[in-house]
């Protein structure tokens, strides 16, 4: 069983996660758009693929999985996840495992109105949004909501282009301003001019921040929950944490695998206030906060290695020891001797059609 990562970016613990959790001569690969990005250097095998706007990106990633005879296929990136979600039988046919859910799933999550509406129609506390100044204005007046709101990307990642705002004055510069200067990050084919709506307003929410890793299996049943409460987040990802033992949010967790549907990791930001348990966020991939419950004893790389295999997870992958505090730190990695993979496409004359061929390249010092 070879794995890949794909979108690797500075993922370089969950490079060493799925290597630990491999039988030899598996071997981890990765996959990345810059040749810089610090998980490459993590790897056994590097591969630089274009921009996920290239029409022969879905093409270079499968004959990358083709050639190197990868088993499971593991995305880290929100927009790649909807590319990869309308191409999934595509991998399958290869022999490929993607852990990739239904674009239905991934779009819910993605489009965080869906994931409201989503939200409220399965009886789960969420912060009240709305698409506009005008129905957030109406709702003030009705009493249903008070400043602070929130003013934040309807497509988005992390914490970037969210604002806070004290006021209807502040509201409406902010909106115009945000919705003005931010550039959506929209699904494939949707061009940002024709999306209405790229951002919303929601209600502010106070209490404690938790991270939950809601895991169902490969075929979208659901296993269980990982909770973790936040201590310090850092450019919208969590840097440090603890683990806990929380009856409600595993409930929570419950719920939400099962209503969903989706496969893998579901990684979930929730705001307890009291007895109330909002959720504000879900990414259906592996999310920042993973490395804490994985630190106190979880592991769902293995777990999701014998799925792959058509085995059952040990249980023993998802019992996380409580109270284990954990930090992420930085550390340089040396990309000047790293040996990447470059994939480019090349026209085969025997038989006049595009071929995708892996070129590898080395990098001087």
């Amino acid at each position: 069983m070879n794995v890949l990562l794909t979108c690797a970016g500075r993922r370089n613990y969950l490079i060493q996660f799925f290597r630990e959790a491999l039988d030899p001569p598996g071997k981890v690969f990765a996959a990345d758009a810059s040749a810089d990005a610090p998980a490459l250097a993590e790897a056994d095998e590097a591969f630089l693929l274009p921009v996920l706007g290239d029409p022969t990106y879905i093409d270079q990633l499968l004959a990358i999985c083709q050639e190197r005879r990868v088993g499971l296929l593991i995305s880290l990136n929100d927009l790649e996840l909807l590319l990869l979600a309308q191409h999934r039988d595509r991998f399958l046919a290869i022999g490929v495992s993607p852990v990739i859910s239904s674009p239905m799933v991934v779009e819910t999550c993605f489009d965080k109105w869906e994931s409201f509406l989503f939200l409220k129609a399965n009886g789960i506390a969420t912060p009240r949004t709305y698409l506009s100044p005008a129905t957030t204005r109406a709702a003030l007046a009705r009493g249903d909501i008070a400043f602070p709101l929130v003013v934040k990307p309807r497509w988005g990642s992390g914490s970037a282009g969210i604002e806070y705002v004290e006021d209807a004055d502040e509201l409406d510069l902010v909106y115009a301003l945000a919705a003005k200067r931010y550039v959506p990050a929209l699904p494939p084919g949707q061009h940002p001019a024709t999306a209405r709506h790229t951002m919303l307003i929601q209600e502010y929410l106070g209490g404690q921040e938790y991270g939950l890793d809601v895991v169902n299996d490969l075929e979208g049943r659901y296993v269980g929950t990982l909770v973790r409460r936040k201590l310090v987040m850092r450019s919208g990802e969590t840097d440090r944490a603890v683990t806990v033992r929380d009856v409600a949010l595993e409930r929570l967790g419950e719920t939400l695998g099962r209503r969903l549907g989706h496969l893998g990791t579901l990684d979930c930001d929730v705001f307890v206030q009291g007895n109330t348990c909002s959720v504000l966020e879900m990414n259906p991939r592996f999310g920042g906060g993973y490395p804490f419950s994985h630190a106190a004893g979880a592991n769902v790389p293995a777990a999701m290695l014998a799925w792959a295999n058509g085995q059952p997870a040990d249980p023993a992958c998802f019992a996380v020891m409580p109270h284990v505090t954990a930090s992420k730190c930085d550390r340089v990695v040396v990309m000047d001797t790293l040996r990447v993979v470059d994939v480019e496409p090349w026209r085969d004359q025997r038989h006049e059609e595009t071929v995708i061929a892996v070129r590898k390249v080395t990098r001087s010092k």
